[in-house]
C-alpha cells in the first residue's frame, strides 16, 4: 500500500508549508502476480522496451504479447511449478526500509512512494496523481536500478514525463522541484557490498572444499543489445560495474567472468559472454565450483531466479561433478537500504532548500533558437531577425 500521511498533519503543522515536503518516487519494473496479467504486461513492455531496439511494427504488439503470454504461462506454471515472482513483495520491503532510513533524518517531510513500469495499480501515472493529491510539489525520481540505460531509468523518465504532462492544468504547473538519481553502478558502498556477499558465501560454503583458484565467480549483469537506436543501452556502465567488483575479488579468486543475462531475441546482437558460456569458460580453466552472483540487479525477478536456475540445470546435466551456487540479489539487505537512503540525502536537501520552480506549460510552444552569427565573417554585418 502507498503510505498516506494523515491529512490533518499537513493542515495543522503551523508554520510548515506544504512545499517543505519531498515525495521520493522509487521506481522498479514490477512483475505480474496473477497469470491473467501476462498479456497486458507484455504489451506494455513491448511498447516501452522492445520498441527501443527491435524493428517491430506496432500493430504486431497485441498479438505478440498474447503469444508471449502463452510461453510465460508454460514457463512459470508448468516448468517452474506455479512460480509467482517475489519481485513486488521485495520491492515493497526496500521501499519501507529506505523510507524508514530517510525519515530518521528528515521526519515526515519525506515520504517514499513506489511505482512500477508495467504493473497496475502502481503505474507512474497512478502514483504521481496520488502524490499530487497529497499536496506534494517536489519530487525525487529514483529508479532503484543499478545501471542507467534506455531500458531502466530511460523508460522511468519517459513514463514520468507522460504522467506529468497529463497531470498539468492551468497556467502554472503544480510541480515546483525535481531531482533525479539515474543509477548507482559506481557507488563504492554498493561495490564493496557485492564483493563482501561473494566473499562471505565462499567462506561459509566453499572454502573448506576448494582452493581459491578452483572457485569460479560469475558476476551477472543485465544483458544489453548492442544497438538501441542511438540510446544509451547500458553496456558501458554495466562493464564498469563488473570491472569494479572484479577488482575487489580478483587477487583472492583468480577465476572471475562477467555473465550477461540476455533475452535472446533473434536478429539482435547481445552482450557476450552470456552466463552459460561464462560458466563453461571458467570450467575449462579449472573451476570446480561456480558462483552466480547478480550484481546488475538490485531486486530479485524472474531473470535472476528462473533464468539462472535454468542455466544451472543445463550445466549440471553436462558437468555434474561441479558445484553450482545461485546467490540472491542484494534485495532488502539492511546495509543496502541504508546506503540507498543516503544516496538520496543530498538531493532531498537541495529540493528542500532551493527556490521553487515556476513553469507555465502553456508557454511551451516549440521555439527555434539557432545561432545566426555564423555567416558574419567578421565584416560587422549582423542579421537581425
Amino acid at each position: 500500500m502507498v503510505a498516506t500521511p494523515e491529512k490533518q498533519k499537513i493542515e495543522t503543522a503551523e508554520g510548515k508549508n506544504k512545499s517543505d515536503r519531498v515525495a521520493v518516487l522509487l521506481m522498479g519494473y514490477g512483475e505480474v502476480e496473477s497469470y491473467e496479467d501476462f498479456a497486458n504486461y507484455n504489451e506494455q513492455a513491448l511498447n516501452l522496451l522492445t520498441a527501443k531496439f527491435a524493428p517491430v511494427p506496432t500493430w504486431i504488439y497485441p498479438p505478440l504479447a498474447k503469444l508471449l503470454a502463452i510461453f510465460d504461462l508454460h514457463e512459470w506454471q508448468h516448468q517452474h511449478d506455479h512460480f509467482i515472482s517475489p519481485h513486488n513483495h521485495i520491492f515493497e520491503h526496500q521501499r519501507k526500509s529506505i523510507e524508514k532510513n530517510l525519515q530518521e533524518k528528515w521526519g515526515d517531510r519525506v515520504q517514499v512512494f513506489k511505482a512500477f513500469n508495467f504493473c497496475k495499480p502502481f503505474l507512474p501515472e497512478q502514483v504521481l496523481s496520488e502524490i499530487k493529491a497529497q499536496g506534494f510539489d517536489k519530487i525525487l525520481i529514483y529508479p532503484l536500478l543499478v545501471v542507467d540505460s534506455i531500458f531502466t531509468s530511460g523508460i522511468a523518465v519517459e513514463q514520468v514525463n507522460n504522467a506529468l504532462a497529463s497531470l498539468a492544468e492551468g497556467e502554472e504547473h503544480w510541480l515546483k522541484g525535481l531531482r533525479y538519481i539515474p543509477s548507482f553502478y559506481n557507488e563504492p558502498g554498493y561495490l564493496d557490498l557485492m564483493a563482501k556477499l561473494v566473499d562471505d558465501k565462499i567462506k561459509d560454503d566453499l572454502a573448506d572444499k576448494y582452493l581459491p583458484s578452483q572457485i569460479g565467480i560469475i558476476l551477472l549483469n543485465h544483458g544489453c543489445p548492442h544497438e538501441a537506436k542511438g540510446f544509451t543501452s547500458g553496456i558501458d556502465e554495466s562493464q564498469i560495474l563488473y570491472e569494479l567488483v572484479r577488482e575487489r575479488l580478483i587477487h583472492r579468486y583468480p577465476l572471475i567472468s562477467v555473465g550477461w543475462l540476455n533475452h535472446q531475441t533473434p536478429l539482435i546482437k547481445w552482450t557476450q559472454p552470456n552466463a552459460e558460456l561464462a560458466a563453461k569458460n571458467l570450467m575449462e580453466l579449472g573451476a570446480k565450483a561456480i558462483i552466480f552472483m547478480p550484481i546488475g540487479f538490485a531486486t530479485e525477478n524472474h531473470e535472476t531466479l528462473l533464468d539462472v536456475e535454468h542455466i544451472i540445470h543445463g550445466l549440471h546435466k553436462k558437468s555434474s561433478d561441479v558445484t553450482y551456487v545461485q546467490m540472491p540479489c542484494v534485495n532488502d539487505e539492511p546495509e543496502f537500504c541504508e546506503m540507498a537512503a543516503q544516496w538520496a540525502d543530498s538531493h532531498i536537501a537541495e529540493l528542500l532548500s532551493t527556490e521553487a520552480l515556476t513553469v507555465n506549460p502553456a508557454l511551451a510552444t516549440g521555439i527555434l533558437d539557432v545561432n545566426h552569427h555564423h555567416h558574419d565573417h567578421g565584416n560587422g554585418h549582423h542579421h537581425h531577425h
